[in-house]
């Protein structure tokens, strides 16, 4: 669906289509009652699911274990003024199951500051939407120089 502000509406399958595509998104989540934000390596599950991978000593881990968090991530070209950001929001859980670990061992995104004691953190899908910039510049009238 299209608006009039320039942007599209995106449905769930392509949300979550488009996610997979980015190696990095941002973890939305409450620090001493305040936002935080972090940039996270993650993958998504089969369902849908947003994995990471965190040291299990982190700051991290601790706040958004049993909590609802929001997840984002994005394409943006600044230069044509265009892109998507697709947030999902869910509760977050670290993994404590044996099997499910060894299967996300396997699968599961690798941290790029590698920790001796690491947990993954799983975000359930509850809540999946996103937008895209369908006219960037053009939309005003403005044309981007070769």
């Amino acid at each position: 669906m299209y608006s009039n502000d320039g942007f599209r509406e995106l449905g769930r399958q392509e949300c979550l289509g488009l996610l997979a595509t980015v190696p990095v998104g941002r973890i939305v989540f409450t620090r001493q009652a305040l936002p935080a934000v972090v940039p996270v390596t993650f993958v998504l599950d089969s369902d849908g699911a947003v994995l990471l991978r965190t040291s299990a000593s982190s700051e991290l881990a601790r706040a958004v274990d049993g909590a609802v968090v929001a997840f984002e991530g994005d394409a943006v070209d600044a230069v044509a003024c265009s892109g998507w950001s697709v947030v999902v929001t869910g509760r977050a859980v670290v993994v404590t199951d044996t099997a499910e670990l060894d299967r996300l061992d396997r699968f599961g995104p690798d941290s790029w500051v590698p920790s001796s004691q690491e947990v993954f953190v799983r975000i359930e899908p509850e809540l999946v939407t996103g937008r895209e910039l369908v006219l960037g510049r053009t939309m005003y009238g403005l044309h981007l120089s070769a």
